[in-house]
């Protein structure tokens, strides 16, 4: 495996960074191009989730495909939006662009966001499909839309947390109304999506996923959801191998069958 730190401009003119995982060709393998799935971490758009990055990377490698963690845009360099969901359309593109070099196929490109990660997924969906952003931005769809999309316990409405916003935090929302709540964003374009949450969660409510996912139906995009009865939020694999210490429940065999669940629908999806 080739393992490369990279740093990209995104539309905006703003640099960010990200970490790829190509697997070596073998030209005996029957699947000759690779899908891509580009991994965006959770983290209150303040940091960003190591267990939510490298771990989930590294699991898609193991089924074939190639893989990239963003480190994208955080509030500490300004307002979220639009730069980070900006950071994920630069990646596809650039992959799109370079998929000869990485020997991916440029039509397979999924991305997989968690939690406030889920938020920038949505919001690059979202800004892939708009008039209004591609003319500002200079791109255009069908160069930045990635095919498939993940979403785990998903910030989708910035009001539905379970917890009051912090004093000030009004400074760093969008005003577009349909990126404080990707759910307004789903358009027939929008990729077919797979969505997981725990029941449980006390931080992204579950009426985050349950609106997303009324919205794909509303806009008939097909759609998978896996909502589990715990799990608590921040889970990532629900494997002992990243679980923090002290934090017995991010061990979840159950809540960890989302992982082959996703296996199964990107069989299904990206044939």
């Amino acid at each position: 495996m080739k393992v490369e730190n990279l740093t990209l401009t995104n539309f905006n003119n703003r640099k960010f960074n990200i970490h790829t995982y190509t697997l070596e060709n073998n030209p005996n393998l029957a699947e000759k191009k690779r899908p891509l799935m580009i991994v965006i971490p959770g983290g209150s758009f303040d940091h960003l989730s190591q267990r939510e990055g490298e771990p989930v990377a590294l699991s898609y490698n193991a089924y074939g495909f190639n893989s990239v963690i963003m480190d994208y845009n955080l509030i500490q360099e300004g307002p979220i939006y639009p730069d980070a969901a900006l950071d994920v359309l630069t990646t596809v593109k650039y992959y799109r662009d370079h998929a000869q070099d990485y020997n991916i196929d440029p039509e397979r490109i999924v991305t997989i966001g968690f939690s406030a990660g889920g938020h920038v997924a949505g919001s690059a969906n979202y800004m892939a499909n708009s008039k209004e952003y591609s003319e500002k931005y200079g791109y255009h769809s069908e160069e930045v839309l990635p095919n498939k999309t993940i979403l785990g316990y998903p910030l989708v409405n910035i009001e539905h947390i379970g917890f009051p916003l912090p004093q000030g935090a009004e400074q760093y929302l969008p005003n577009d109304p349909k990126l404080r709540d990707t759910a307004l964003g789903v358009t027939r374009e929008t990729p077919a999506t797979f969505v997981f949450q725990a029941w449980d969660d006390p931080i992204v409510l579950i009426s985050n996923s349950i609106e997303y996912i009324k919205s794909l139906n509303d806009h008939d995009v097909r759609c998978e959801s896996n909502n589990f009865k715990k799990g608590k939020h921040g889970f990532s694999l629900g494997r002992y191998s990243t679980m923090e210490e002290g934090q017995s429940w991010q061990d979840n065999p159950h809540a960890a069958k989302w992982f082959n669940l996703s296996i199964e629908w990107l069989t299904e999806e990206l044939r």
